[in-house]
């Protein structure tokens, strides 16, 4: 545990530190001011289109591609990201399908406050229900925490915490989710991909699985 306190605190400080800011937010504001706010941005073409395509960072696609690379590389870290994803992924989608029934920024917007001038991003196809949590920060903290885990390199997971929260905002910033919902998400892809760790990568009886997935030998 002292090993892994001391090779991490840095990534779990940042974390804190933009959770803390992300809850003073929250209790602060209400979510549509709150969201108003964070959409008063949105405008600049080079920024929009950015966000328009990072935000693929954060979806399945993406976290099981590289998964699989990690996976043909070593078994042991690849069945620990995986896994990560996969179970956050799967608790994240049965809380906004069957426990919260949240509209989504657009569904608000268009039905319920339809005075407030929302900026959208041009080609984003919109989506209106499920919103909380969000699925893509969900999926974006649960990889790119295990990434970080599996570094001892402070830059590397200064870079992976940056690509998750990035990712994560924006989906707020195309306006496909809210602040609470991609702050829960990223809360359930860290906790997540923390407790997988030491399932994975500090259980000694995974030892065997250090090896790449296609282990030629030479002749």
């Amino acid at each position: 545990m002292k090993h892994f306190i001391k090779n991490n605190w840095f990534y779990y400080f940042l974390y804190v530190i933009v959770l803390c800011w992300a809850a003073y937010y929250l209790f602060q504001i209400d979510k549509v001011a709150l969201h108003l706010k964070i959409n008063a941005y949105v405008g600049n073409p080079i920024i929009d289109t950015f966000f328009k395509y990072f935000t693929h960072v954060g979806d399945g696609i993406f976290a099981v591609f590289l998964g699989l690379i990690i996976l043909i590389i070593n078994i042991r870290k690849g069945i620990f990201v995986l896994s990560a994803y996969i179970i956050s992924g799967l608790f994240t989608s049965l809380l906004k399908n069957y426990y919260y029934d949240v509209n989504r920024p657009h569904f608000v917007f268009d039905f319920f406050v339809q005075d407030a001038k929302v900026k959208y991003v041009e080609g984003v196809e919109m989506a209106g229900l499920n919103s909380f949590p969000s699925g893509h920060a969900t999926s974006a903290f649960a990889v790119f925490t295990c990434m970080a885990l599996l570094t001892n390199n402070q830059l590397l997971k200064f870079v992976f915490f940056m690509l998750a929260l990035v990712s994560a905002f924006s989906r707020t910033y195309l306006s496909q989710h809210w602040l609470v919902d991609i702050t829960f998400g990223s809360m359930i892809g860290t906790v997540t991909a923390t407790l997988f760790y030491f399932i994975f990568m500090q259980n000694e009886k995974m030892q065997k699985l250090n090896k790449p997935l296609f282990n030629f030998k030479r002749s």
